[in-house]
């Protein structure tokens, strides 16, 4: 039950870019493959790695897991996980790209066996991006909402359409739940995502699509366009966009969380998400979250880091820039907890509700808690731009990341650039079908286990068949030789996984 390499063709990692040049005459005269892109600076790449790794898990989905296992005390976990699978991972789908110089398809003429990873990685990239911009368009839809002239926003008012007779605002669900009436109640914010956004009341599941919202789908169209100038000539352009998208998220949750520090019962909601509970470590589920979230907020399977690393230059210190990247996500996603339960602390005390009632992940945090928050407050609008400006700049890095590893995939298998208006025109065409009335359910279903899958077969390819002692003499060639024991000692960790015995 050994897996055999002998008969499977392997190529040295240094080599394989060089031997997949093709004759365009078919008499076997190579053509000299084409010029690559290649980033403008260091810079562009690392920002890059740092703005697709740091996305909206960190805002929705972090703090939520702090505040559940323990507190303070989901770090311990987390920060492991972050060293013996975050950093190793990211460093060898680094390496592998910037060796090989080719994308996530490509780059498999390493082991051609493995071709389907590759192509399994940008089927993968393909389908979230499609979710993952109608996401961003739902922020743009909220930021559009914020531009109010008044301090109200529409998702603190039942004066809309969509709106039921259970609809209340904040003041009347405080006295109503005051009273003990506030059972069939429904906040103005939750019917305005999931009526007036999402349109869930029209569709009764995946299975009934319903039609295109034409508000979401002018502002995907707004998103496509801001991702299509933003790609327009490669990592030229993208290397330049990313020093405002991925430093910009930093600067706007460092302004809302000095605001959020400063209202009634903030102290209250960052105790909660600090204060460590060391006992809640004593089961498995915490740690098995911890490895879940640093696996999804660094993105490594996706391919992408692949894709990435491909206009690097080879000599370039990889192992660097897995860390500085790991430590960039690990800060976001603590900074982010502060900035999400400053402001849960100061809706439990608006509301009237404990703690534990408004605190929630995902969607729901994002779209229906943390709006009536802001909704409170003075200059409403302006702290609603802010933060809605904050999810659209986690957003539009990682989908940047997402589009260009899959035109960077198809673009070196095909041995042709794709064209970039073409693309857009098609993907846009197909994410009309995210915008309709059940358009968060594929959200739900187009990743999930495969992602795991991947990135657990492209360590057992590279460990097993390319080869542990192989892939290690590779790394020797690279500044980064430092880290080559331990990405080893993980590398075989995940061998043994597989071995029969």
């Amino acid at each position: 039950g050994e897996v055999k390499t002998e008969d499977i063709e392997v190529v040295d990692l240094g080599q394989s870019a060089a031997g997949s040049q093709i004759g365009a005459d078919g008499s076997g005269g190579g053509q000299q493959q084409r010029e690559r892109e290649s980033w403008g600076s260091r810079v562009d790449f690392l920002l890059s790695v740092v703005g697709f790794a740091v996305d909206l898990s960190n805002v929705w989905r972090f703090p939520y897991l702090c505040y559940k296992y323990g507190g303070g005390a989901f770090l311990i976990p987390y920060l492991l996980m972050n060293f013996f699978q975050a950093v190793p991972l990211l460093y060898m789908e680094l390496l592998l790209g910037q060796m090989n110089q080719r994308g996530p398809i490509a780059v498999w003429d390493i082991c051609p066996i493995a071709r389907g990873l590759g192509l399994a990685q940008n089927l993968m990239s393909y389908l979230v991006a499609f979710y993952y911009n109608v996401i961003i368009g739902w922020c743009f839809l909220y930021l559009f909402n914020s531009l109010s002239p008044t301090d109200a926003l529409p998702w603190m008012k039942c004066d809309n359409h969509f709106n039921t007779r259970w609809c209340v605002t904040v003041e009347q669900y405080r006295n109503l739940s005051a009273q003990n009436l506030s059972a069939n109640a429904v906040l103005a914010s939750e019917e305005f995502f999931e009526r007036g956004v999402l349109g869930l009341h029209q569709s009764s599941g995946i299975d009934r699509l319903g039609s295109p919202k034409l508000g979401l789908v002018i502002c995907c169209f707004v998103v496509f366009t801001c991702l299509y100038f933003s790609l327009w000539r490669g990592v030229k352009t993208s290397g330049k966009v990313v020093y405002i998208t991925a430093t910009l998220p930093y600067i706007l949750m460092l302004i809302l969380v000095g605001n959020g520090a400063r209202l009634p019962g903030a102290t209250k909601g960052i105790t909660y998400f600090i204060l460590p509970d060391v006992s809640k470590l004593n089961s498995i589920e915490p740690w098995i979250e911890a490895a879940i979230q640093v696996f999804y907020s660094t993105g490594a399977g996706f391919g992408v880091h692949l894709a990435l690393a491909s206009y690097s230059s080879k000599t370039s210190n990889c192992y660097r820039d897995s860390l500085i990247a790991t430590a960039a996500n690990v800060s976001a996603s603590f900074l982010a907890g502060f900035v999400v339960f400053s402001y849960l602390g100061y809706m439990a005390e608006v509301t009237g509700k404990p703690i534990e009632e408004v605190t929630t992940e995902g969607p729901g945090l994002v779209f229906q808690v943390y709006p009536v928050a802001i909704g409170t407050l003075p200059m409403a609008p302006l702290w609603s731009i802010l933060f809605f400006g904050l999810l659209i700049t986690l957003g539009l890095d990682s989908a940047m990341g997402g589009i260009e590893s899959v035109l960077t995939g198809f673009g070196d298998y095909l041995e042709k650039r794709l064209g970039k208006y073409r693309f857009f025109r098609q993907a846009f065409s197909a994410v009309v079908v995210y915008a309709r009335f059940s358009g968060v359910h594929p959200a739900v279903h187009s990743a999930g286990l495969s992602i795991i899958f991947v990135a657990f077969t492209q360590a057992f390819v590279v460990s097993w068949i390319y080869g542990l002692d192989q892939f290690c003499q590779d790394v020797k060639t690279n500044p980064g030789v430092r880290a080559r024991n331990l990405l080893a000692i993980v590398l075989e960790i995940h061998r043994s996984r597989f071995h029969p015995g």
